[in-house]
């Protein structure tokens, strides 16, 4: 397949390529939620507690991480589209380890294995559909491209929980359909994209291997943290959804519907699309501004409605909204920021580099968060990992909104964040 970057034909055709890349991107991240509203079923077939489920939960936000830190800019040499078969291929691997294999040992083997082709998935779909988007309409720059990528991001995360909830409420077999109908999804996804044009050319030399290290101009390190830390704070809630709310809907709120947790999760991840889609290609720190009093006004719906004399499932679902709409104007805002700050050829490295502190930031809070319901009633957990966010927050809110950064062109110095 002839490069994009240097054949028009290939171009006029990106738009069709760029919408069949966002579908592949959307598809892997629902194959990542789905066992949401399943982590009850598993725990009865197996016989293990919460904890266990936010560490199984946890394994493969730490194998992202680490897929992140070591694969994740390796489009920047490779080709996007290399990279992006292989995280779907792990992730098909995966949906098959689930459906023969569903018994605790067999979960974490899935779960790594799915988190390592997420890590090399999402920085580079990010960054292949910014490219694609500008090879065919290079005037109007990556609007578009930012919130395809966003809302194929979160998005996906939403209706992963969704199908497997409604199929495992309304289809039998419910621990394996769920797998078969996404990994064979994923399956069909492998071969459209096998067939898109690559963004990048190979450089003259290929550099020797390293592990991820974020380069940015130095003049705009204060801008990249500040976005790795909304991202890492928006996923440290998401983790919660995805992991425990199921747990919390059928005992605190007593609704032990699986369609129900995994309408729950997708309520969350729908407002954080329609909120990242609504706001247009506002400016980073405006979707910020936007993003912070919503997130934290959700979190205190959320806590409030497990705490009144009889909870409220209503007030739940509102704060879950609020609270959705919150992280994704944050997670779209850091992407908007990276993608702003780097440089072309750094541009998945540094946007691996966000997520991996997105990622981060979903592993830790929620093992703690499991941990304290095995001391704790789920009502209290709830508060004292609400409260720890909020109080991230808001130490975090002068750094979020501080002084702009210098854009790319600002130095032709590139300085690495980590090594």
């Amino acid at each position: 397949m002839p490069n994009i970057a240097s054949s028009s034909s290939s171009s006029r055709r990106g738009g069709l390529w760029f919408w069949a890349v966002a579908v592949a991107f959307t598809v892997v991240m629902a194959f990542t939620t789905a066992p949401t509203p399943l982590w009850s079923g598993f725990a009865h077939h197996d016989r293990f507690s919460s904890l266990t489920i936010t560490i199984v939960f946890a394994v493969y936000a730490v194998a992202v991480a680490l897929s992140l830190f070591l694969a994740g800019h390796l489009s920047d040499w490779y080709g996007r589209r290399r990279m992006v078969a292989l995280g779907l291929a792990l992730n098909v691997i995966a949906a098959v380890v689930f459906v023969v294999w569903p018994e605790l040992p067999g979960l974490f083997v899935a779960r790594i294995v799915s988190g390592l082709g997420v890590g090399v998935v999402t920085a580079t779909a990010t960054a292949w559909l910014a490219e694609l988007d500008a090879a065919r309409r290079p005037p109007r720059g990556r609007g578009r491209a930012q919130i395809v990528a966003a809302a194929a991001n979160l998005g996906g995360l939403g209706l992963g929980g969704l199908v497997a909830g409604v199929l495992a409420q309304s289809a039998g077999d419910p621990l394996t359909l769920p797998f078969l109908v996404l990994g064979g999804s994923m399956a069909l996804a492998l071969i459209a994209i096998s067939f898109a044009p690559e963004t990048r050319s190979s450089p003259p030399a290929r550099p020797r291997y390293r592990p991820q290290r974020v380069s940015v101009p130095a003049g705009s390190r204060a801008r990249f943290f500040a976005a790795g830390v909304g991202a890492a704070i928006t996923f440290a809630l998401f983790g919660l959804i995805t992991s425990l709310a199921p747990s919390f809907l059928a005992t605190t709120l007593h609704q032990p519907s699986r369609a129900l947790a995994g309408a729950v999760s997708f309520a969350m991840f729908a407002a954080a699309a329609i909120a990242q889609t609504m706001t247009g290609a506002r400016p980073p720190q405006q979707l910020l501004a936007r993003g912070i009093p919503a997130l934290l006004i959700g979190i205190a719906l959320l806590t409030v409605a497990v705490w009144l004399p009889t909870p409220s499932f209503g007030l739940f679902l509102v704060g879950d909204l609020v609270a959705g709409a919150g992280g994704g104007l944050m997670f779209k805002g850091g992407i908007g920021t990276v993608s702003e700050i780097s440089l072309p050829e750094h541009r998945a490295e540094a946007l691996a580099g966000l997520y991996l502190a997105a990622y981060i930031g979903l592993a830790g809070p929620v093992i703690g968060l499991g941990a304290l319901t095995q001391i704790a009633s789920t009502r209290v957990s709830l508060l004292v990992f609400s409260g720890l966010l909020a109080l991230g927050i808001v130490a975090a809110t002068r750094t979020l909104l501080g002084g702009r950064g210098r854009g790319p062109r600002a130095s032709a110095h590139l300085h690495p964040i980590s090594s």
